[in-house]
């Protein structure tokens, strides 16, 4: 197995890593779609309120290509739909009904997979709702199914605080592990998997030799940051990559042809009630994930997905289509007496201006950005800490100056959305969401 060490990034040390144990949550009387935390599409609905849905039944389909749809987590009613400014879909609610049914999806037998055309494959996956675990880089849409990638990436591991660890989600699923991967092997020119953290689970992988290691600080479970470091041509920038615990996922959905809805999520952060891995549904109510609201103050910011790149969100939404993991950290929403002469023992920073830069203890990271934006001073720690060697604050200034095609040399397209600059910039520059949004506009332009 290759062993690649990252250079760059920043790994801080935050309060709430959750545990590896798991345990088993009750089923939820609602489960819910959330499709505004869908980067891109432009979803159309196929359902409305009232209506019976089964497990598996189409909810809405993307506009710019209505073969690829978004199933159902579950069978029972949709009881509302919530709309958004310029009614962008934000909410499908469905309430359950106790003896949920399930449509079934004619899938091949395991061994026929072989004898069909990569075209067949692609159609199964589409019609049984399985086709947008697949997402391409560098802008992180859904794949686009008639193009063939040079590389399929699956992601062992995410290093962002604090997504599901692969050996919990991976434990007694590696025969379902296996045969999406072997699924995944005939779309594409070449599959590789990529292991982040904890090296010993490549004991699960059919071949291990197909396997990277990546170690080194954060974000080194990024797929962009692991393709900017592994790609051997321009070709491959269009690479297409999937989480591991979506690979099980594709793999239960060929061995029993329904549209499989178990999730393993993680809890973390410093305010969750237990630090560990719940074994799930997908579309599971934030409230019952974390049995309730945290009890006692300070207010909790309700995170989905990882620290850095997740959405904030209440405790009335539900676990987004690609998030699994849920963070409850300090809302940081006040003000901080003589915060001007604190010496910051207690504050996690990239910068070695407060005493917390001699603490060896986690931090109980909160969301408060602790000073307000200021103008950029060229102080190069954005670029120090950025893992694809592109020149943040370069490019910052051509975006705002519009420049948009130097902002493309010095890398805008290379960037990871990782949010360290945000996390070190000492002005307080939102520099991951000048990017992304930088980004998403241009391929809106290019499409």
């Amino acid at each position: 197995m290759n062993a690649i060490h990252l250079k760059g990034g920043f790994s801080p040390r935050i309060a709430g890593a959750p545990e590896r144990r798991l345990r088993l949550l009750e089923t939820p009387r609602h489960v819910g779609m959330v499709p505004e935390q869908i980067p891109f599409i432009k979803p159309r609905l196929l359902v409305d309120v009232g209506d019976a849905v089964a497990i598996g039944t189409p909810l809405f389909e993307d506009k710019r290509n209505p073969r690829i749809r978004f199933l159902s987590p579950g069978g029972g009613r949709v009881t509302r739909i919530v709309f958004g400014p310029r009614r962008i879909i934000r909410q499908i609610i469905i309430a359950l009904d106790d003896d949920e049914r399930s449509d079934a999806f004619d899938v091949p037998k395991l061994d026929r997979l072989d004898t069909l055309p990569r075209g067949a494959l692609v159609e199964i996956l589409l019609t049984g709702g399985m086709w947008p675990f697949l997402r391409a880089l560098p802008f992180m849409d859904l794949a686009d199914p008639d193009t063939v990638p040079p590389v399929i990436i699956v992601r062992l591991g995410d290093d962002e605080p604090f997504g599901p660890d692969p050996v919990v989600y991976l434990k007694d699923r590696q025969n379902r592990f296996a045969t999406g991967l072997d699924l995944l092997g005939k779309l594409c020119d070449r599959l590789v998997i990529h292991i982040t953290g904890d090296k010993s689970i490549r004991s699960a992988l059919p071949d291990p030799t197909m396997a990277r290691h990546f170690t080194g600080r954060y974000p080194a479970g990024n797929p962009s940051v692991q393709l900017f470091r592994t790609k051997t041509g321009p070709e491959q920038n269009r690479s297409w990559y999937i989480d591991g615990q979506d690979v099980i996922l594709l793999g239960e959905y060929l061995r029993t042809g329904r549209y499989p809805v178990q999730r393993i999520v993680s809890m973390g952060g410093s305010l969750a009630p237990a630090a560990d891995h719940v074994r799930t549904r997908a579309g599971v109510p934030l409230r019952q994930l974390c049995g309730g609201d945290p009890a006692g103050k300070p207010a909790a910011r309700y995170i989905v997905g990882g620290l850095f790149t997740g959405f904030g969100s209440s405790p009335d939404s539900f676990m987004g289509f690609y998030q699994n993991a849920l963070n409850l950290i300090d809302d940081g929403d006040r003000e901080e007496p003589f915060g001007f002469i604190r010496p910051g023992y207690g504050k996690p920073s990239y910068a070695t201006a407060f005493l917390s830069s001699f603490r060896r203890r986690p931090f109980p990271m909160d969301c408060g950005q602790h000073g307000e934006e200021r103008a950029c001073i060229n102080c190069g720690t954005c670029a120090k800490i950025c893992p694809v060697d592109i020149l943040p604050q370069f490019t910052m200034k051509c975006l705002a100056a519009d420049e948009v095609e130097e902002a493309l040399a010095h890398g805008l397209l290379d960037c990871a959305e990782c949010g360290l600059c945000t996390y070190a910039c000492p002005s307080k520059i939102q520099l991951r969401e000048v990017f992304r949004t930088a980004k998403a506009q241009y391929y809106k332009e290019i499409a």
